[in-house]
Formats: structure tokens, C-alpha cells, sequence
């Protein structure tokens, strides 16, 4: 049961700053039928939860939703902050991350969105509201025109014969051209410099790299994958990686997501954990957080257990430690 946080919490700052916007289809996605803004929306949240809450609450939908954007508009706040404020606030009911397949015939993609909700719900509401949301057609779908008999061409005369009209061939790509899964992996070492990766390391993780690929998901979420929550020392760049790269594979996309009928809209919605993006059902996702990540954080501050003692008593309990310390 939520109690109240009377400590005020900072006020939520201006955009000091143009903030940046996702592609279109991606990022900040509000849910319908809320009340207007209040300034007790988030009474019952922690001063910094409050905080933040209240400035993602005033970004226009598509606005970036990556910790790394948000932390630059708060100055308060770095990045590990800012992404266990998220976590949170996916607790507490107000987002939830997905992954959408969104597209027409052979060409489906994913796209990643966090839909947010003023007011806290439950994990029966947003569980019911992200398997609506995976019947609908994409929003970004343009209905076909309807259909027109096209008018009778008239019969070409035997005295000047049609011609075929020439299509020129497409170019293909250069045979020695690297394959996007290589391409990706050798550009984490410019994104993060922990997993700088030689020739040969490419090579060796080239080919499970393009499973990733070929389950749907892009580069740039591979590259999300790889790259979120590393250790502060990295020893053996591509042992971590092989690693990751077995380990965090996306699920195939079942045959029965894909179009009955040749260019149909396909959205389809699968949710993924808030904190470490592992992709799962609403049921395996409560609170929006895998089993792992609902686990405590252990650099998360937490109440002080002396705190309310006298101090005698604070003394008392040092000098028993010390006591216990010597013993060993």
C-alpha cells in the first residue's frame, strides 16, 4: 500500500534545451480518457519520482524516452537515477515499454514506444489495453484506395507493334560489402568504449549477431541490447558479447503474427521489461519488470537501520560489531 511522501520535491525544470524527438512510430505515447493536469498527480510518489514524473508528463507524445535524454534535461539527476525512477514509475503503474511489429507484407519492422498514463494503473488494465493495442492497425497505416475498374486500353495496332518498355537492373550491393550485423558490431566500440572489437572478434560473433537480425529487430536495438548495463571493467569484450548475444536473443515472431492476406497492416505489441528491455508476455512482465529486475537493487539507497536510535545506543551497537570483527 502506497503511503504519502510529504518532502517536496523539486520542481520539474523548463526545457532548458530543444528536446530530442524519436522517429517517427517511436517513443512517448500518452493512453486516452485521463483527466486534465493536477498539481497532485503525483502526490503519493518520492520527491525524486515526483520529479520526474511530472517532466515526462509534459513532453509532447514521440518524445525520446532513453534514459541517456532524459538525464540531460535534469540536472539533478544522472543516468542510473533516472532509469531507477523509471523502473519505479513502471511499478507504481504510469508507463510500460513495448516493442510494436508494424508494417505491410514482407516489410514489418519493430518500433519501440513507452506509453505513459498520468494516473497509475494496474497490471489487469494495461495488460488488457496492450493486447487491444496489438489487434489494432498501425497508426501510421494509410487505408488502400478503393478499388476502380481501369479503363479498356485500346488494342494496338498490328501496323506499330507495342514495345516492351526496358526496366534497368537494380544495382546490388558490392560482393565484399560487410553484412549489417558486422557493420553493428564493429561501431560498439564508437558507442561504448568497453567493447572495442578487432576484425577477427566481428567476425566471430557476425554470424549469431545476424540471427538478431533476421528475428525482426534492427541495429540500433541490437546495439541497445549489447551495450545496457555493462560491468565497470570489461576484461574480454567479445567473451561478454558472445554471451549476451546467446543469452538475450528476441523471441521469433510467431507464424500466426504474420498478414493473412499479401499486404495486410501488421501491429502487432510485446511488451519488454523497463529496466533491462527482456521482452516477455504482460502475465511474465508484472509491474513492467522481469523476475530479475524485480529483484532489489542493491545501489539503490535504502532506509538506515539505526536511524530513530538513541545515540548511547548507536554506540552500543558499533562497539558490538567491532567486537564481532575482532573475534574473526
Amino acid at each position: 500500500m502506497a503511503t504519502q511522501h510529504t518532502s517536496a520535491a523539486p520542481r520539474t525544470p523548463a526545457l532548458s534545451r530543444p528536446y530530442p524527438m524519436a522517429k517517427p512510430g517511436y517513443g512517448k505515447r500518452s493512453m486516452p480518457d485521463q483527466p486534465a493536469p493536477h498539481a497532485e498527480d503525483f502526490a503519493l510518489l518520492p520527491a525524486r519520482e515526483r520529479y520526474i514524473a511530472g517532466f515526462v508528463d509534459h513532453l509532447p507524445d514521440g518524445a525520446s524516452m532513453d534514459v541517456k535524454s532524459l538525464a540531460k534535461q535534469l540536472p539533478l539527476y544522472g543516468q542510473q537515477a533516472v532509469g531507477s525512477a523509471l523502473k519505479a514509475l513502471s511499478v507504481a503503474g504510469h508507463l510500460r515499454r513495448v516493442r510494436c511489429l508494424v508494417g505491410e507484407g514482407d516489410q514489418v519492422r519493430w518500433v519501440f514506444r513507452t506509453f505513459w498514463s498520468r494516473t497509475a494503473r494496474d497490471n489487469e488494465w494495461w495488460g488488457s489495453y496492450l493486447a487491444d493495442e496489438g489487434r489494432e492497425p498501425a497508426p501510421s497505416a494509410v487505408a488502400p484506395p478503393p478499388w476502380v475498374p481501369a479503363e479498356e486500353e485500346p488494342e494496338a495496332s498490328p501496323a506499330t507493334p507495342a514495345v516492351p518498355r526496358q526496366r534497368m537492373a537494380e544495382p546490388g550491393p558490392a560482393p565484399d560489402a560487410p553484412s549489417p550485423a558486422y557493420l553493428a558490431l564493429a561501431r560498439l566500440g564508437r558507442t561504448e568504449p568497453r567493447l572495442v572489437l578487432s576484425a577477427a572478434d566481428c567476425a566471430v560473433l557476425e554470424a549469431r549477431a545476424a540471427e538478431w537480425l533476421d528475428r525482426g529487430v534492427d541495429t540500433d536495438y541490437l546495439t541497445r541490447a549489447l551495450t545496457a548495463r555493462l560491468p565497470a571493467q570489461v576484461d574480454s569484450p567479445v567473451g561478454l558479447l558472445r554471451r549476451r548475444l546467446h543469452d538475450k536473443i528476441p523471441p521469433h515472431v510467431p507464424p500466426a503474427l504474420a498478414p493473412s492476406v499479401p499486404g495486410e497492416p501488421v501491429h502487432r505489441t510485446l511488451p519488454e521489461c523497463t529496466r533491462c528491455g527482456a521482452p516477455g508476455r504482460p502475465e511474465a512482465l508484472p509491474d513492467g519488470l522481469c523476475r530479475a529486475c524485480h529483484r532489489p537493487d542493491p545501489t539503490e539507497p535504502v532506509a538506515a537501520p539505526l536511524a530513530g536510535l538513541a545515540a548511547s545506543d548507536v554506540r552500543a551497537r558499533a562497539g558490538h560489531v567491532r567486537e564481532l570483527l575482532r573475534a574473526r
